[in-house]
């Protein structure tokens, strides 16, 4: 049931007056009539739904707890650690000049390491923010619809193994949902009553979610689209007043997120270079993940819950100025889909899809599900299709703790454990390309074999290296073919790290020139092999 507070006004509930998704509720007083809808929306939270929300919370507590350690960091998650440990110098400069994206969560995991270290409690950050999203949606489905769908979206949320998978990685996908849940939540409270704090609420968590990863500006991209849908045939002056209030908010976004316009602008592509062309069978897997990762039958459970939400509009949905029950639908569906769909279609020209870049699309998916399932005729059909779907979900998750999905992980933490193991007094290491000293650092630190944060003893690390510390430009360049002329005349042992060097049969360049560099000039080489890295140690 929708209901709206007497501020509200940007829609007309007339022209949707026969397309109600729910019952009527006979306690609540309906206008019928031109003028803007002034009923008021029922209590949120009253102490049945704290209650539900509390035990759906914890229940997504232990799921997203559980075996939190147990998958080996790899090197994204390294990196996230690293970047966020570099002095403030290293850390404004690497951010300007390479790492924008994603430059809130290394701020905020910077100050989280100040209270502990180690993979659980590093990843237990982004745990808290998953959790914190539960809340958040409800607030949401309450937003749209009522506490009920609210509920409805919290119970998909809490299990879903899409949300679980991020809430236990070291990276900014979990904060990033969180935002984006904030976002939109105020997008549509400042649509229901604009008010100061909601505008402010709308323009800081927008920001933040785009310094959190800047694909939010798909987000924002699909606000805008959405609302000016509504405004089609909306005319009166409170109808005005929303939308100036929103395009002053948009106004202040832009300026405030400048800084990351202008490094995309310079940077272009480049940081994303490396993402494959995608197709049919990558966005099948993408869609079946986000739904929860059981494969067919839950993807189809929730197309078809969306269906139930979508169907009863469905003469309606593709028209402007419909009003409120209508435009609700219709925003979740551009939210949803317009981003992945715009991405699609630019990666004709170059690659930009990549399915964890749309997590922020899961609020949408499991808000339209929710309430498609809330509007369905009989409880005891509710109960059994929930049910299906969570037990569905619970399945999916319990997959995700046996292998991962999405991503393969690398071996970086067995291929740097192995050199520290059998590294001897003198060696020497180099790094194909630079970044991959970073998973090195990480595990050194994790092995507590020096107390200097960033710096592990073992073989002296010879490429890349501009001294004794970790600094900003250690993460990128590779080592020239003088300087690996120049190494075996300083070093009897001399190790290499190879890591995203090509493919089986393909060595990239510097994989060559490093065969036939130092091939010629040590008697022997033994070679390990491991997830995505290899490591090699060249002796005299």
């Amino acid at each position: 049931m929708a209901i709206y507070s007497k501020h509200s006004i940007i829609w007309n509930p007339r022209v949707c007056s026969n397309a109600h998704m729910q019952k009527p509720d006979p306690a609540v007083h309906h206008n019928t009539g031109n003028t803007p809808q002034t009923s008021f929306a029922q209590p949120a939270w009253t102490w049945v739904s704290v209650l539900t929300l509390a035990i759906l919370t914890a229940g997504g507590s232990v799921l997203r707890f559980l075996a939190l350690a147990r998958k080996p960091f790899w090197f994204d998650e390294c990196f996230s650690v690293e970047v966020a440990r570099l002095s403030w110098h290293d850390l404004v400069r690497l951010l300007w000049w390479r790492e924008a994206n994603m430059s809130l969560y290394y701020l905020l995991l910077r100050g989280w390491l100040h209270f502990g270290f180690g993979p659980f409690f590093i990843r237990s950050f982004s745990v808290l923010c998953s959790l914190a999203t539960l809340p958040a949606i409800f607030w949401l489905g309450g937003k749209l619809f009522d506490r009920r769908v609210g509920l409805i979206a919290v119970a998909l949320m809490s299990c879903n193994a899409y949300a679980i998978r991020y809430a236990q990685e070291a990276r900014s996908y979990a904060l990033f949902m969180l935002l984006a849940t904030l976002s939109s939540g105020f997008f549509l409270a400042w649509m229901r009553r604009p008010s100061q704090r909601n505008r402010w609420g709308y323009v800081v968590t927008s920001v933040l979610a785009v310094y959190a990863h800047f694909y939010a500006l798909f987000l924002i991209a699909a606000q805008w689209l959405s609302l000016r849908g509504l405004e089609a045939k909306q005319d009166s002056p409170a109808a005005g007043a929303v939308s100036s209030g929103l395009r002053r908010a948009w106004i202040g976004i832009a300026i405030a997120v400048l800084p990351l316009l202008i490094f995309v602008g310079k940077t272009g592509a480049g940081p994303i270079r490396w993402i494959p062309r995608p197709g049919f069978q990558d966005v099948l897997d993408f869609w079946e993940h986000l739904a929860g990762n059981d494969g067919l039958p839950l993807l189809l459970f929730y197309a078809a819950a969306c269906l139930a939400a979508i169907l009863p509009l469905r003469a309606l949905l593709l028209k402007f100025g419909t009003g409120w029950k209508v435009w609700r639908v219709q925003f979740l569906l551009v939210w949803l889909l317009f981003p992945i769909a715009l991405t699609l279609l630019l990666s004709l020209a170059r690659p930009v899809f990549l399915g964890r870049y749309f997590i922020f699309s899961l609020p949408a998916l499991i808000v339209l599900a929710a309430a498609g399932l809330a509007n369905l005729r009989r409880m005891w059909i509710v109960a059994i299709c929930l049910a299906a779907m969570l037990l569905l979900s619970l399945q999916g998750t319990l997959s995700y703790y046996d292998h991962d999905f999405d991503l393969e992980r690398d071996g970086s933490e067995a291929a740097a454990n192995y050199i520290y193991d059998h590294a001897q007094a003198g060696d020497a290491i180099l790094f194909h390309i630079a970044e991959a000293r970073i998973p090195y650092e990480f595990f050194g630190s994790l092995r507590g074999q020096d107390s200097a944060p960033g710096l592990a003893s073992g073989p002296e690390i010879v490429f890349p290296r501009h001294g004794d510390r970790l600094d900003y430009r250690d993460v990128t360049g590779k080592p020239s073919s003088a300087f690996l002329r120049s190494l075996p005349d300083q070093h009897t042992r001399l190790w290499v790290v190879l890591m995203s060097n090509g493919a089986a049969g393909h060595p990239d360049a510097t994989t060559l020139m490093l065969d036939q560099t130092l091939g010629g000039s040590f008697l022997e080489m033994t070679k390990m092999q491991f997830p995505q890295v290899e490591v090699r140690l060249y002796h005299k």
